[in-house]
């Protein structure tokens, strides 16, 4: 049997132990419940052992766990995988943040159908940190690129970046990753200073060297649901 909240109780310890660190609190940093192996009963005993914010990978899997979420106070999801333009219209009024823009495209598609739905939509770009042919993402270069161009559509407003380390046993190997992201991160603030305040990086294998390096939103899934003390 998974225990919620015996697993919750021990990421936010390591995440608090992170944080201070980096000079920061807990508060200072959002976990995020990857809901993408989980099913609707199991991401309800989620919520209830404390998770508020849930992310989810595939639009054709999140439709369905968003409309059985009817509890009160509902969820407040984000989208963090692959999006494609013609499936953004099915999530626009759903979530409150995208996290994988990679592409001007993409952004206008959002900011078109963020006007239709009257609403101001919030995203991360994506950026392919250690350049990998199987993620998706911009380099570093295009980041600061589209971060100009996003400026200038109404109907979404640029909140920060996310990126997917590489998968490695040993989690100080992403360090140099994290800490060029928090680079580029700082450099795109600087630009927008008002506006960029997220940084989504670490998962469940490395999550406290990315809060360290000074990411301010965890995507975890396994550490969460494993019946195992990860």
């Amino acid at each position: 049997m998974i225990r919620f909240s015996e697993n919750l109780a021990y990421i936010n310890e390591r995440m608090s132990a992170a944080a201070i660190k980096s000079g920061r609190n807990l508060s200072d940093v959002q976990l995020i419940g990857v809901t993408k192996s989980i099913d609707a009963e199991r991401i309800r005993q989620l919520v209830l052992a404390g998770v508020t914010h849930l992310g989810e990978n595939r639009v054709q899997d999140f439709i369905p766990k968003y409309e059985t979420m009817t509890q009160t106070p509902a969820p407040t999801w984000h989208f963090i995988g692959n999006l494609q333009r013609n499936k953004v219209k099915f999530i626009i009024d759903k979530v409150a943040m995208i996290h994988s823009v990679d592409s001007l495209a993409l952004a206008m598609e959002i900011d078109k159908r963020a006007g239709q739905a009257g609403q101001i939509m919030d995203i991360l770009i994506e950026v392919n940190i250690a350049d990998e042919e199987s993620k998706h993402g911009v380099n570093l270069e295009e980041a600061t690129t589209l971060s100009n161009k996003l400026i200038e559509l109404k109907n979404i407003q640029l909140k920060g970046l996310m990126c997917i380390a590489p998968f490695v046993e040993n989690p100080e190997k992403n360090r140099k990753h994290f800490k060029k992201m928090h680079n580029l991160f700082l450099d795109i603030k600087s630009w927008h200073p008002h506006n960029v305040t997220e940084l989504s990086m670490g998962m469940s294998g490395d999550y406290t060297v990315a809060i360290e390096e000074g990411s301010t939103m965890v995507r975890i899934g396994t550490a969460l649901v494993s019946d195992k003390t990860i």
